[in-house]
């Protein structure tokens, strides 16, 4: 099925007609949980990777914080299958009714998976591999660029552990295009970590409904004057909803406005979620340079790995198919946090994308 974004609740290029001149497409990715295969895109699922290829490793130390304990190595930590079915089982609870949540028994087996395991001492020195995050074929992504050589298909891995980069806090991304006609044998059984530091980092298998929608840059990297005129119009905004519910507590009538409660920043330029090209967002911090380390050009957002499809305030970006869809199941289908429940996003060179990606998180 596929899935549909509701129109914005404004025309903001009504409102600001200079937005025209800077608007541009991203392809939200929509995943939800299901059974992809390797001729798919997917988040968590099974890659195209070939059987004579090395997996990639991570073959730095970690540091790794759960609780109030940090331990120095990646011998310590999660496994994989304790998270999917400790995600199932919870999954399942909270779907039940009349009563919902997890009964006693579960408890106790709740409490079992979520247990650190250790492994034995010669696991410390040994590589790492890393966890399959996502792989998108440009058939399916109207807003995937060309890869180096004309590469068609994007595959994203990731090192289930902290600790990486001078600061000792990173993560450690590993990006990888390919011409999947070149792929023959395709390796059945790739490894995987023994445990993972943080269970943020192990994804669900989704499969993707790529739908491409009009997007506009993030409010703080418009020309000033543009910027001024869209906070000076939330104000009033903010004036407005502030005076109907003085009158609401009043017990006198408000008209209301379907403006009451829209904001540029969430409801009319970026999307959530997992998506493809577009714009950054940088609601976490002020913006700041994004370029080639190779050839200094200004990079441009390749894709964005979200914590949600959608936050809790007005629901905008819900899509029309599941306006009852439970919480669960649709605003954090794949399971990823990034940071403190942010977002990923990564950036690619417009004029050479052989060169190194970057990435920040918000």
């Amino acid at each position: 099925m596929s899935r549909t974004t509701p129109p914005r609740p404004l025309d903001v290029e009504a409102l600001f007609p200079e937005l025209a001149a800077h608007r541009g497409t991203t392809t939200r990715l929509h995943p939800r949980p299901g059974r992809p295969g390797t001729a798919d895109s997917s988040v968590g699922g099974p890659l195209l990777w070939p059987a004579d290829e090395p997996w990639p490793v991570c073959t730095e130390p970690h540091s790794h914080t759960r609780g109030s304990h940090t331990h120095g190595s990646h011998t310590r930590g999660l496994r994989p299958a304790d998270i999917h079915q400790r995600r199932q089982i919870l999954a399942s609870a909270w779907a039940r009714e009349p009563n919902p949540g997890p009964t006693d028994e579960e408890r106790r087996l709740l409490e079992r998976l979520d247990r650190e395991h250790r492994l034995d001492a010669a696991a410390e020195s040994g590589p790492l591999p890393l966890i399959g995050l996502a792989q998108l074929y440009r058939r399916d992504i109207p807003d995937l660029p060309a890869g180096p050589g004309d590469c068609d298909l994007l595959q994203v891995f990731w090192c289930p552990f902290d600790a990486h980069g001078p600061t000792g806090y990173g993560m450690l991304l590993d990006l990888r295009w390919r011409r999947s006609s070149e792929v023959a044998d395709v390796m059945t059984a790739p490894p995987r970590p023994q445990v993972v530091g943080y269970e943020g980092y192990v994804p669900e298998p989704c499969v993707l409904h790529p739908e491409q929608v009009t997007t506009y840059p993030f409010a703080g990297l418009l020309p000033e004057d543009l910027r001024a005129r869209i906070d000076a119009w939330e104000e009033a905004l903010e004036e407005v909803q502030e005076e109907e519910a003085l009158e609401e507590r009043a017990g006198q009538s408000s008209d209301g406005g379907d403006a009451t409660g829209v904001a540029y920043q969430y409801d009319l330029s970026i999307p959530p979620g997992w998506r493809v090209g577009g714009f950054a967002s940088w609601h976490a911090t002020d913006p700041y340079p994004m370029n080639c380390r190779a050839c200094s050009a200004p990079m441009h957002l390749l894709l964005t790995v979200d914590s949600s499809e959608w936050d809790g305030g007005s629901g905008s970006w819900k899509p029309r198919e599941e306006p009852d869809l439970p919480l669960f199941r649709s605003a954090r289908p794949t399971e990823v946090t990034v940071g403190r429940s942010g977002e990923l996003n990564v950036f690619a060179c417009p004029e050479d994308p052989g060169h190194p990606h970057r990435w920040c998180v918000q």
